[in-house]
């Protein structure tokens, strides 16, 4: 969360500055302060009044102003930062970076910093690769910066490759991760989200209404927090959140055989997805046509993937969910009890801002213990927090989440 942070934005002269004024404005939205340093080279690319409009403050752009405007900038700003961010980072702020060339305002602020540092490249494929760039690069993150990876596609010379600077949601959540203290380091979250499909014939199939946003904030969260995330998710319309590995899925039997294969190297499983209990019996292979008054279906039962990680569970955390509409706390409970849950989290379908397709929540965590604590609505990725909060207690009472 960045509300109060205070960020120092560096933009620097590639055709990637004009990306500059969303991630300004990105950063502004999720409550930061900006103060923005322009090189001169990027004043070329984006007007500075642009950044001074959406920053809401004066833009840096001179190393040696008038001192009516700045007294020693390059201290203050260095004093000022929570965290320093460059985006759009050029092959040459990187090579004076890790030179100790200090010869502008940008160079000369980052070096009177001892803050955290986001790097973003952005240039050229062919300069990217040249082998000095990726000195500079790998010297840069031996010295603790925490460097991008570029994004792939057609770059502004036409050409195909890496040189793209990462999308502004990206770059966002990469400066959350900065800020953020690294309480899951170490961990081996297994996470699933989203809906499963069972498929009636070759156009239709049994799902749920359930959107992903639980499962993803919780796999966005616990990546922040510095955890290695394994991420099992069905069908959604949500972009992939960072995370070691991800395994898309559609079926509840697909969903089962991928959290078979994974669970064991993990030490936090969090089961968030909405897997269906029960699947059509036979799958048409030709379209169902419409030719009676009624139609009959067959289900039979899926795997209970919960229940058997928790009888294999060893001393890993689990923590599962229950979305009920009637008797909460005693439905929630009794399902940890029987799968051998260390926490359930219970939501409420009948309470507004709760359960499928919002961007809030209102839940009830559980421990095996049977205390319940409940919260007020909040957004999905606060539950994520709380959830995690929970469960950071019980790694440090277990002494860590170890199979």
């Amino acid at each position: 969360m960045l509300k109060g942070k205070k960020i120092v934005l560096g933009i620097t002269g590639g055709i990637a500055a004009y990306k500059s004024a969303e991630l300004t404005r990105a950063l502004v939205k999720e409550g930061a302060q900006v103060k923005v340093i322009m090189t001169k080279s990027a004043t070329a690319f984006i007007s500075s009044l642009t950044l001074q409009t959406l920053s809401g403050g004066m833009v840096y752009t001179e190393m040696f102003a008038p001192t009516a405007q700045y007294d020693m900038a390059h201290i203050a700003l260095a004093q000022f930062a929570d965290a320093f961010v460059i985006a759009p980072a050029t092959g040459n702020i990187i090579g004076k970076i890790a030179s100790g060339i200090a010869d502008d305002l940008l160079s000369t602020t980052i070096m009177a910093a001892a803050k955290p540092t986001l790097i973003c490249p952005a240039m050229n494929d062919k300069m990217l690769e040249n082998p000095i760039v990726q000195e500079n690069i790998s010297k840069l993150k031996n010295h603790g910066y925490v460097i991008m990876d570029s994004g792939k596609g057609e770059l502004a010379c036409k050409t195909e490759g890496a040189g793209r600077l990462p999308d502004v949601p990206g770059i966002v959540e990469e400066i959350e991760a900065l800020l953020t203290p690294q309480d899951f380091a170490g961990e081996r979250v297994l996470i699933t989200a989203g809906p499963t499909e069972e498929p009636l014939d070759p156009v239709r199939f049994i799902t749920n209404m359930s959107s992903g946003k639980m499962g993803y904030a919780l796999a966005r969260v616990a990546s922040r927090r510095g955890a290695q995330v394994t991420l099992i998710t069905g069908r959604t319309s949500l972009p992939f959140p960072k995370a070691e590995k991800i395994i898309e899925v559609r079926t509840a039997r697909q969903m089962h055989k991928a959290v078979s294969e994974n669970y064991k190297n993990a030490t936090i499983i969090i089961k968030a997805a909405a897997v269906a209990d029960y699947r059509p019996n036979v799958f048409s292979r030709n379209k169902i046509k419409k030719d009676k008054k009624s139609l009959s279906l067959e289900l039979e039962k899926n795997p209970d993937i919960i229940a058997e990680i928790g009888k294999n569970k060893g001393k890993r955390i689990l923590v599962g969910f229950a979305m009920e509409t009637q008797n909460l706390l005693a439905n929630a409970k009794a399902k940890l009890e029987k799968k051998n849950m260390d926490l359930i989290v219970a939501n409420d379908l009948r309470q507004d801002g709760a359960g499928f397709q919002t961007d809030t929540n209102v839940i009830t965590i559980i421990d095996n213990k049977g205390k319940a604590e409940s919260f007020s609505k909040m957004t999905k990725i606060e539950a994520a927090e709380e959830i995690l909060n929970r469960v950071k207690n019980l790694v440090q009472k277990k002494g860590g989440g170890k199979k």
